[in-house]
């Protein structure tokens, strides 16, 4: 999860990056889909600092917090999306940013700014035991949101004429390759450390994801990625999470 943290955070350039190079959006219902999180997650991170103010703790079952949850990571309406476009990706990185911000929100909930990963590890570790089904659902969606994400970013540089591929939109797509290749290795450690439910949910997210991982992730990713695998099948708790990581194993072998 702490690589996972900094790898969004150091991809947050090449993200806005494509915004300001994709052309308006043609879906139908994503950019309001996305607008809805954004305000959601705004929503979000205000009540999460009016409970630290009073001294409570967050519970995410309850409303305010369920429904802003629900909206932010709203796994329904993105599954129901109609199939990738290149000018998908400003109002996609737009979700992206509000989910992953919602996400950090509740990782560190209760921390003072500046925070870092060292700013309260006792106070992480908490958030970390206290809210890990939500953690696991917002990494369940981030992952089939990124994927999405890199798809669209594939498919905005295969319709650029061969001279409008320049050097700073090509620097801009590695960017993001290598940033989430990271979010993938990440998270095949976090199936390790977490309880055997949301392992499988984990998992089976990256299955689902794993032919464009396979695409996107660089030569130079590889081993690191293949290491992270390799671990995460062997502390796998059950036969379907390591049915769901064997699938993704194929899908890199097959890609190389």
């Amino acid at each position: 999860m702490a690589s996972k943290l900094a790898s969004i955070m150091a991809s947050i350039g090449a993200l806005v990056l494509w915004a300001a190079l994709a052309s308006p959006a043609q879906v139908q219902s994503g950019p309001a889909v996305a607008a809805a999180a954004k305000d959601a997650a705004g929503a979000l991170q205000r009540s999460l600092d009016h409970i630290a103010k009073t001294g409570g703790r967050p519970d995410y079952s309850t409303p305010p917090l369920a429904d802003q949850f629900s909206r932010v990571f709203d796994l329904k309406d993105l599954t129901a999306l109609p199939p990738v476009q290149g000018s998908d990706l400003p109002w996609l990185m737009d979700w992206g940013d509000a989910a992953n911000g919602a996400f950090k929100s509740i990782q560190f909930f209760g921390i003072a700014p500046p925070v870092t990963l060292l700013t309260d590890a006792a106070a992480l570790k908490r958030n970390a035991a206290d809210y890990e089904d939500q953690e696991a659902a917002a990494a369940d969606f981030l992952l089939r949101l990124f994927a999405r994400e890199m798809q669209a970013a594939f498919a905005f540089m295969d319709q650029l004429a061969p001279a409008q591929r320049t050097p700073v939109r090509i620097e801009g797509l590695t960017k993001m390759r290598v940033a989430l290749a990271e979010f993938v290795r990440s998270d095949l450690i976090w199936t390790t450390a977490v309880k055997p439910a949301n392992a499988r949910l984990i998992s089976a997210a990256i299955r689902d994801t794993g032919a464009v991982w396979a695409t996107a992730i660089l030569p130079a990713d590889r081993p690191a990625i293949a290491a992270a695998l390799a671990t995460a099948e062997a502390a796998a708790k059950d036969d379907e999470s390591r049915n769901n990581l064997s699938s993704f194993e194929a899908l890199l072998t097959k890609a190389k």
